[in-house]
């Protein structure tokens, strides 16, 4: 069944693993439930699952079971704090890229399901560059590159927006700097980022904030907590309140059925190709 209700597709990514991307997709997913926008987060690493260890929950099931029509996209999600609704993944299952006919079916029927009960779908996708990193990110409508201070960041940022720009025609990306020492330094990283990215690609890149290095992430992590959950008013939580607000003026998608659907029918047929 179509829907016309409007659903922002956000692919929270960066090529290189260790950049705390879980962590913001986690916060940022917070941050957008307590401003009043209904979210789902799905879990994109589908080789190492990580969002319900992040945040302490046990899933019973998770999509390969939806896949495999055992129960529902609804049946699987997890209430996390906020009351976001986390779609697990299956881990283990490296090869989404891998799904037959059926499957691609099953998985456009899945999403229709909840395109009326949800605002905002962020996608935690795995790290590197592989075919389900770029089928996820290719079929959002906004791409979130996390990047921190580390010579391989910047280099495997680089790599995937390349990948992406050149193979597939992308040319929009935002870019947030995590684990920041100064407000400096984020937009240092931004600048080396965009220095080479604007020089030998058609891009288009845009600084969306920093978020400060915060012991109180690593505490948050530690007891399996959201920092802006348990400390809001932490430098870090702070700035993943402001990066929500940010986010919450990015548009609305203007596809006739709202993005959902369009994003997983995308996701299925460049998973096909």
């Amino acid at each position: 069944m179509s829907s016309a209700h409007p659903v922002q597709v956000i692919a929270v990514t960066g090529g290189k693993g260790g950049v705390g991307k879980s962590n913001v997709s986690v916060n940022l997913s917070v941050s957008l439930a307590n401003m009043g926008r209904r979210v789902a987060l799905l879990d994109a690493d589908l080789g190492l699952a990580n969002i319900d260890v992040l945040l302490g929950l046990t899933p019973k099931r998770n999509l390969e079971d939806v896949l495999a029509g055992e129960c529902s996209l609804t049946d699987i999600m997890l209430t996390g704090p906020g009351g976001i609704r986390i779609i697990p993944a299956s881990s283990g299952t490296q090869k989404m890229t891998m799904l037959g006919t059926m499957e691609h079916a099953g998985l456009i029927h899945a999403f229709s399901e909840i395109s009326n009960q949800i605002d905002v779908l962020v996608i935690d996708t795995a790290a590197g560059i592989s075919e389900s990193v770029v089928s996820f990110v290719r079929a959002s409508q906004e791409i979130l590159v996390v990047v921190c201070d580390e010579p391989s960041s910047i280099t495997d940022a680089y790599a995937l927006i390349k990948l992406l720009n050149r193979e597939y025609g992308v040319d929009r990306f935002r870019v947030v700097a995590n684990m920041t020492r100064t407000a400096q330094e984020g937009r240092n990283l931004y600048n080396k980022l965009t220095q080479v990215a604007e020089r030998f690609l058609d891009v288009s890149l845009q600084y969306v904030g920093q978020i400060p290095f915060d012991e109180t992430v690593r505490k948050a992590v530690q007891r399996q907590r959201a920092v802006v959950d348990i400390a809001p008013r932490s430098k870090a939580g702070i700035a993943f309140k402001q990066l929500a607000e940010k986010v919450d003026l990015w548009p609305l998608p203007s596809t006739p059925r709202g993005h959902l659907e369009f994003f997983v029918e995308r996701l299925v047929h460049g998973a096909a190709e």
